[in-house]
C-alpha cells in the first residue's frame, strides 16, 4: 500500500512539473525580443509594421497586417495567434483596444507578452507584460504604437515615437524605416542585431492575397539589417516603376513605358535589367541610336541578354525591322 502511495505522489510530482514545462514552452517557444512600429499613415490610409531584432527572420513572427483591416506587431515571448486571430476580428469591426482585450484573454503567458494593435481607422491598444525583459515598454501616439523590449537602455521607445513625430510628411515606409534607425542609434536591442521586416498594407480592403501587401521586405540574417532593409526598399520602389513600364507597355503605351523604366534606372544605375528595357523601349519609339549604346553595355556584361533580344519579337516586345534588330544583335 505503502508502495502504491509512493507511486501515486511520484505521479503527481511528474504531472506537475510535465504541465509547468508544457506551460512555459506555450509562451516561449516562439522568441522575439525586439523592437517595432506599428503605423497608420492619415493622409493615405495606409497601414504598415516595422521590426528589427537579434533573432533569426523576426518578420515571420512579429509582423501581421490586413489592407483595409488594420496591423499587428506581437513579440517578446510571442504568441503567434494574436496575429491571425486578431487580424479576423478587425476585419469583424472590432476596435483596437476590443481586439487587444480578446486575444490576450485567458492566455496565461500574457505577462511575458508584448503586442500592439492598429486599426483602420488609426485606434491604437498595446500591451506590454510585467515579466518582459528590461529595458521594455511602449508608447502610443497619433496613429502609431511603438514597443521594445530586451533594450540596451530607456531611451529606444521615445526615440522611435520622436522619429515617427517629426516624419509625418515623408511616405509611410520611410517613415517606420527611421524610426527603426532612430532605435538602433539610441541603443537598439542589448544582444546587437540580425533581421528586421517591412510591411505596408494599402487602404481598402481587398479579397485578392497578392494585391493585400504593397510592400513585404524580409532581412533574415544580415549584419547590418536595416542598412540591408534600406537597400531592399530603394529597390522595391524602382521595381514599382518598372512594373508600371510593363503595364504600360502591355497597353501600347511606349511614351509612358519609357518614362518608368528611366525613372527605374535613375534609382538603380547599375541595374542590367533596367537598363535593358530601357533600351528595348528606346528602340521601340525610334530612337535606335541610344538603344544601341546601352544594348552593347548589356551584352557586354552578360551575353545572355542578346540571346533574350531575339526572343522578343515573337512576343511583340521588340518592333523593329529586321535591319534593325540585326544591327543590335550584331553590336
Amino acid at each position: 500500500m505503502a508502495s502504491n502511495s509512493k507511486s501515486y505522489l511520484l505521479l503527481i510530482v511528474l504531472t506537475t512539473i510535465a504541465t509547468e514545462l508544457f506551460s512555459q514552452a506555450q509562451f516561449k517557444k516562439d522568441l522575439a525580443h525586439t523592437y517595432s512600429v506599428v503605423l497608420r499613415d492619415k493622409n493615405t490610409g495606409e497601414l504598415a509594421v516595422g521590426v528589427q531584432s537579434h533573432w533569426f527572420a523576426v518578420g515571420t513572427r512579429v509582423s501581421w497586417g490586413k489592407s483595409g483591416v488594420g496591423a499587428i506587431a506581437t513579440q517578446s515571448f510571442t504568441n503567434p495567434a494574436y496575429g491571425p486571430d486578431g487580424l479576423k476580428l478587425l476585419s469583424q469591426g472590432k476596435s483596437a483596444t476590443e481586439v487587444l482585450e480578446i486575444i490576450t484573454k485567458g492566455d496565461e503567458g500574457i505577462d511575458f507578452r508584448q503586442v500592439a494593435v492598429i486599426d483602420a481607422n488609426g485606434n491604437v491598444a498595446a500591451h506590454t507584460g510585467k515579466k518582459c525583459i528590461k529595458s521594455a515598454g511602449h508608447q502610443i501616439g497619433d496613429n502609431y504604437s511603438v514597443q521594445a523590449n530586451m533594450m540596451l537602455n530607456d531611451l529606444v521607445v521615445p526615440a522611435m515615437a520622436k522619429s515617427l513625430e517629426q516624419s509625418i510628411n515623408l511616405p509611410i515606409a520611410e517613415r517606420v524605416v527611421q524610426a527603426l534607425l532612430a532605435a538602433q542609434d539610441a541603443g537598439g536591442d542589448i544582444r546587437g542585431k540580425q533581421s528586421a521586416a517591412l510591411i505596408v498594407m494599402g487602404s481598402k480592403k481587398t479579397e485578392k492575397p497578392w494585391l493585400d501587401k504593397t510592400i513585404d521586405l524580409r532581412v533574415d540574417d544580415h549584419a547590418e539589417p536595416l542598412k540591408e532593409l534600406q537597400r531592399l526598399l530603394t529597390v522595391h520602389q524602382a521595381f514599382v516603376y518598372m512594373n508600371e513600364g510593363d503595364a504600360a507597355i502591355e497597353t501600347g503605351d511606349m511614351a509612358k513605358g519609357l518614362e518608368q523604366y528611366e525613372a527605374a534606372a535613375k534609382m538603380l544605375p547599375d541595374n542590367l535589367e533596367m537598363k535593358y528595357w530601357r533600351a528595348v523601349t528606346l528602340a521601340n519609339n525610334d530612337r535606335l541610336d541610344e538603344a544601341l549604346v546601352i544594348f552593347k553595355e548589356v551584352f557586354g556584361k552578360d551575353e545572355n541578354w542578346r540571346e533574350l533580344t531575339k526572343r522578343l519579337p515573337a512576343s511583340d516586345l521588340l518592333n523593329l525591322s529586321d535591319k534593325d534588330l540585326d544591327t543590335i544583335i550584331k553590336l
